[in-house]
């Protein structure tokens, strides 16, 4: 296999986005578009990755290069097309002479699969791949135009297409593959005489063509390769997405019984046997194994949910959450960075932070984990078996020993010995008829 590398254009304005964040930081799926892109060259097997970006996005351009470093980006300035952008990557590539991929950062759908049957052409002999799709609206779609025997012959624009042209339903992706050398001999004799001015990427199929060399084309699904340049597309490609990652689990065996109400994340993984109820919705980084019930409207992210915990209904799972088999996390619980023992149990409203409940502990209604001190997170640790009445602050670093009880409304600031009771309460006092004497001042006041 010819060494691969990829080219993602990520120089675009994004203006219709009209959002203060680049169009392809934008994240589908809970995955910005770029970061998909990238993923999808890599898994293409691509040694080199380039990323090409505008000078007016060095969000863009600083996002690329801390997942790839800064050999990896090349600026477009001034942008003057496609073809001008694809040339910028010419310097990240020296020496390279292999198969270059070139790709769009705005195309949230796309995986390797739609990509790689370019390499495949490649490999059977065509000098320049292109990737197609076939399209319901061809609209303003550039026409791709090919001979008999399957070749490519030229890409037309919908505006000079004639009649007969525009019945061509085959249209261009934006995206294909050449060897390094050919694809920057292309590049370099591209010209800007047309009304925009700009150098534009397609124009190298005309000059394949006339140097005799063979165009193949490839066709994708037309969901794969659309782009999201606006609000209302990306959020078209998330529905898409969130449909096709339902389906997916739901064939896998999870249940949903309102599966257009889960909201999914590109990493989220789902085990056979569980049951999502409604209005749930998963960030990233979740893992939930068999047999655990998510109750509805309950968030979770970056969290672990063991086999045949119970979560929800409405509660929130924190990064570093860890529930563990069987264990009980009711009602608004949140939980975050706290590794929750077997068939441990919190039912109701209880924030744990920081620190660790044993396996069969139970934590009371209206409990706090109070991990923090304005400046620094501190830990608590809750032991097996050990029961946490209602209302009680635990004042970390604090530790409850296995099988110890505190009493309701404590505020627990010392360790607690395994076995023990914990009680800090002050004295209760009571002051008899006190209540009725203020009732009778307040109301003779009124009156007068």
């Amino acid at each position: 296999m010819s060494s691969r590398a990829a080219v993602i254009l990520a120089a675009g304005q994004g203006t219709r986005m009209k959002s203060p964040l680049p169009k392809v930081l934008h994240r589908v799926g809970g995955r910005a578009m770029l970061d998909r892109a990238i993923d999808v060259a890599e898994a293409l097997g691509c040694e080199r990755v380039v990323v090409v970006a505008g000078v007016h996005s060095p969000a863009v351009a600083e996002h690329a290069a801390a997942r790839l470093g800064r050999g990896a980006v090349a600026i477009q300035d001034p942008p003057l097309g496609t073809a001008h952008a694809v040339l910028a990557a010419r310097e990240a590539l020296a020496g390279f002479e292999g198969d270059v991929v070139v790709t769009n950062a705005d195309c949230p759908l796309l995986s390797p699969d739609d990509l790689s049957p370019l390499f495949d052409l490649r490999a059977a002999g065509a000098d320049l791949a292109l990737l197609a799709f076939e399209a319901a609206d061809p609209a303003l779609y550039g026409r791709v135009l090919r001979a008999a025997d399957g070749r490519v012959e030229r890409i037309v624009e919908a505006r000079e297409a004639s009649p007969e042209q525009l019945k061509v339903t085959t249209c261009y992706a934006g995206m294909l593959a050449a060897p390094a050398g050919l694809l920057f001999d292309w590049l370099g004799r591209v010209r800007d005489d047309n009304a925009k001015r700009e150098f534009y990427l397609t124009d190298i199929v005309g000059l394949a063509v006339g140097d005799g060399r063979a165009v193949q084309a490839a066709v994708a699904p037309e969901t794969a390769v659309m782009g999201a340049d606006s609000q209302a597309q990306l959020a078209t490609a998330e529905a898409v997405f969130q449909r096709g990652r339902r389906a997916a689990l739901m064939a896998a065996g999870v249940n949903m019984a309102a599966p257009d109400t889960v909201h999914l994340s590109w990493d989220t993984e789902i085990a056979g046997g569980v049951v999502v109820e409604p209005y749930v919705v998963f960030g990233a980084g979740v893992t939930v194994e068999s047999g655990a019930v998510i109750r509805a409207f309950s968030h979770l992210e970056g969290c672990t949910v063991g086999p045949g915990a119970l979560v929800g209904p409405y509660a929130r799972l924190r990064p570093g959450a860890d529930i563990g088999p069987e264990a009980h996390i009711g009602n608004f619980v949140e939980v975050k960075k706290v590794k929750v023992g077997a068939g441990a149990k919190a039912n109701h409203l209880a924030y744990l932070g920081d620190g660790t409940v044993g396996a069969g502990a139970n934590i009371g209604a209206g409990t706090i984990f109070c991990n923090y001190d304005g400046f620094d997170k501190f830990e608590t640790h809750v032991g097996e078996g050990a029961f946490i009445g209602s209302n009680t602050a635990l004042v970390a670093p604090v530790r409850v020993g296995k099988g110890a009880m505190t009493g309701s409304g404590s505020v627990i600031t010392r360790d607690v010995a395994d076995d023990a009771l914990a009680i800090e309460r002050t004295q209760q006092t009571e002051k008899p008829g006190w209540a009725a004497r203020f009732r009778a001042l307040k109301l003779s006041g009124r009156r007068k």
